[in-house]
């Protein structure tokens, strides 16, 4: 029997995102930051939007989607 083996996350994010709500720690192992810049990301109102489900934090895939997107047609101005 086949060997499952976790995905990269970073590999998820540039093959298309998971069909769930993603976590603080998704999208620290997407962009490969630690965790805390994700938490001061979002207190700084940067980085992709999130919400609350109780006391949980997610982010929806297709925000962070257009997150990167923003990200590299911003990257793409400047140069």
């Amino acid at each position: 029997m086949p060997t499952v083996v976790a995905s990269d996350t970073r590999a998820t994010l540039r093959g298309g995102l998971p069909d769930r709500y993603l976590t603080p720690d998704d999208i620290a192992d997407m962009f490969g930051v630690p965790l805390e810049t994700v938490y001061q990301w979002r207190r700084k109102h940067t980085g992709p939007p999130g919400f609350r489900i109780g006391k949980h934090v997610r982010y929806d895939p297709a925000d962070v989607r257009a997150y990167v997107a923003q990200c590299k047609t911003s990257a793409q101005d400047a140069a």
